[in-house]
């Protein structure tokens, strides 16, 4: 296997830290759910517009991860946790990281228009001018609310995947975006917990940093508590079945109890353990979207088979 993290001569950048660019981890996450959201929409689509699109929706992930570094390159050298992007190490100019957003933005928005539907490619292009622009530039160094109203745009992608085959938003479509968007709150204030410093160091206003360590406990426990209910109803709209119901009821409990965990804890508790409970945490709900959207999947495979239970209760 080639290793992309090969520079091609010292202080000069190599393929994979173009790649990093993009945030690959984040684009398979938006991969994921817009092409959930595709595939259970009740109009099919061809499968070679199918692919075509959600490559343009990766594509414009990696553009907004794009701008998204270069306007943080300064933020990022001062938090161990990013400090080894290509950016603060000096791998890739500024430049080069901007004229590869914009690029990269363009092309994806264009494309999708064509390959899609313009609606399609006007929500891709909101989208990432929400990141880019309204969260990176605005929200992230102003308010401690950055993560909540910044974490709309993680919640698209599965909009988008839907708008690809019906040309318009439903409110399952609705549903899987408020999956996300109330599942962003806790999963990132259990990381900005146990990385705090990072966040006082960069001058960033995260909950933790502003309100303190309790009162970011206080709000984990209620988004989490309020995601439970929403994540439920989707199972009862046309795109739910008994394998989403299943995943839905033992992820939720199992983010509830880590909730509960994290809610209960005295600082001087944390402070021994090195907030280990945090982390671990925001490990596991890393995995809670990928299970979630997965069971969706399974469960619009089932009909397509004509397995599915066909008196399953829609109620939404």
């Amino acid at each position: 296997m080639v290793d992309m993290t090969v520079q091609t001569a010292e202080g000069e950048a190599g393929v994979g830290d173009y790649f990093a660019l993009l945030k690959p981890r984040v684009m398979s996450l938006v991969v994921l759910t817009a092409a959930v959201g595709l595939y259970v929409a009740p109009v099919p689509v061809h499968p070679v517009i199918a692919f075509a699109s959600i490559l343009c929706i990766a594509i414009g992930a990696g553009a907004s991860g794009a701008l998204n570094m270069w306007w943080d390159a300064d933020i990022d050298a001062v938090m161990k946790r990013t400090a080894t992007r290509p950016l603060p190490e000096g791998r890739v100019e500024p430049g080069e990281a901007l004229a590869i957003g914009l690029g990269l933005s363009i092309m994806s928005v264009l494309m999708l228009s064509v390959f899609a539907n313009p609606f399609a490619g006007a929500f891709l292009a909101f989208t990432i001018f929400f990141y880019a622009v309204i969260y990176s530039m605005w929200l992230k160094r102003s308010t401690p609310q950055n993560i909540v109203i910044g974490g709309a745009a993680g919640a698209f992608p599965p909009m988008i995947g839907w708008a690809v085959a019906t040309g318009g938003v439903s409110v399952e479509s609705v549903l899987m975006f408020a999956l996300i968007f109330l599942w962003t709150p806790p999963h990132f204030w259990a990381l900005a917990i146990f990385r705090n410093e990072d966040y006082v160091k960069a001058g960033v206003p995260m909950l933790p940093v502003v309100a303190g360590d309790r009162a970011t406990r206080n709000q984990i426990l209620a988004y989490t508590l309020v995601l439970f209910p929403v994540a439920m109803a989707l199972a009862f709209t046309q795109v739910g079945g008994p394998v989403y119901l299943l995943a839905a009821l033992a992820y939720n409990a199992r983010f509830v109890w880590g909730a509960l965990a994290i809610w209960r804890r005295d600082e001087a508790e944390a402070l021994a353990d090195k907030f280990k409970v945090e982390l671990r945490v925001f490990l596991e709900s890393i995995g809670y979207l990928f299970a979630l959207f997965i069971a969706l999947g399974v469960d619009a495979l089932l009909r397509d088979l004509g397995w599915a239970w066909s008196g399953w209760p829609v109620l939404f």
